[in-house]
């Protein structure tokens, strides 16, 4: 079988079984039951290919990927300038067409583009319901800073928001966009469109400090106890080591800066303790305690930054799929 003759479902079928069994199980989590069912299928049938038809459709994804990532980045002028260059004229424009069709099929495309401020400046007086319908296409980080730079009682009302969404409309889309009045090309579909919900709004607050993050449960305990605990539960804050196993508490040791370890430390509880000392070398153990005994007087607010730090370490060695973090007790590892 020619790679060109290949469906784009095979060709998602070659990616995913080059990538090899770890990486392609990380993979597999964002894609969705649908989508799963029919690579599975996929795989299953798929014969062997030669190096040179594996090789052609790995090139067509990498190309796809960068192409993504560049209009995404920069713009469809920017992506052209740059594609022509790497890959010439005739396959940048093929390449920019296919992913022109499935811009037109990404809501709010043009939050993404955006740094924190300027969306900031765009939603502050919006309505929170309208707030919460633009940040649940934004990125995690954008959607956490503007969200803190609210007013207290705005951010509550956001957060519950997000957290209920469960899809919107094209209508309500188009009514947002009108809203803010920014020239942006259509992004509306024919179809409903997944936007925010619990496991969004917890990654959202996984990015905060812990002070707001403290302030909204606080508050939002009150007015719906079930559910915070279910944002809660999806949460991965530092005292949640203890649900990790030993090997990916060793891997994101090697990169956190040992003082935030000690500062760390100085507020975890003596099970956290115990565990990041069991993962550590005899010899680095006896030097954390050593700095440990002679920190005194540190701030709060010190702590829970150094903590807050280390959970950005944990959270980024995850997304490389380097280490893995079970939330919400979800049983989804298969030793």
């Amino acid at each position: 079988m020619e790679e060109s003759m290949l469906t784009p479902e095979q060709k998602a079928a070659a990616v995913i079984i080059s990538m090899g069994t770890d990486k392609a199980s990380q993979l597999y989590k964002y894609l969705s039951e649908e989508d799963i069912e029919i690579l599975t299928v996929e795989i299953a049938k798929m014969r062997h290919l030669s190096q040179e038809e594996t090789e052609s459709v790995l090139d067509e994804f990498y190309k796809e990927c960068m192409t993504q990532k560049v209009v995404t980045e920069g713009g469809l002028d920017y992506a052209r300038s740059i594609l022509e260059k790497a890959f010439g004229q005739q396959t940048a424009t093929v390449l920019l067409e296919k992913v022109a069709k499935s811009l037109k099929t990404m809501p709010f495309s043009f939050v993404r583009k955006l740094d924190s401020k300027n969306l900031f400046s765009i939603l502050q007086h919006e309505r929170p319901q309208t707030i919460a319908l633009v940040l649940s296409y934004a990125n995690p980080g954008q959607a956490a800073d503007v969200i803190v730079s609210l007013p207290k009682i705005k951010q509550l009302h956001v957060v519950e928001a997000i957290a209920k969404m469960d899809s919107a409309s094209p209508e309500a889309i188009k009514i947002i966009e009108m809203e803010i009045e920014k020239k942006f090309s259509s992004v509306l579909t024919t179809d409903f469109t997944k936007a925010g919900g619990i496991d969004y709004i917890a990654e959202v607050i996984n990015y905060m400090d812990r002070s707001n993050e403290k302030y909204i449960f606080d508050e939002l305990v009150e007015k719906d106890a079930k559910l915070t605990e279910e944002i809660r539960k999806r949460m991965f804050v530092f005292e949640d080591i203890t649900v990790m196993d030993n090997r990916s508490i060793q891997r994101f040791l090697r990169d956190c800066d040992p003082k935030d370890i000690v500062l760390a430390l100085k507020g975890a509880n003596a099970e956290v303790a115990n565990l990041i000392f069991s993962n550590m070398s005899t010899r680095m153990a006896e030097s954390i305690k050593s700095d440990l005994e002679v920190t005194v007087n540190v701030r709060i607010k010190d702590v829970e930054e150094a903590q807050q730090r280390i959970v950005g370490v944990i959270r980024q060695l995850e997304e490389a799929g380097e280490l893995v973090v079970m939330k919400g007790g979800k049983d989804d590892i298969i030793a």
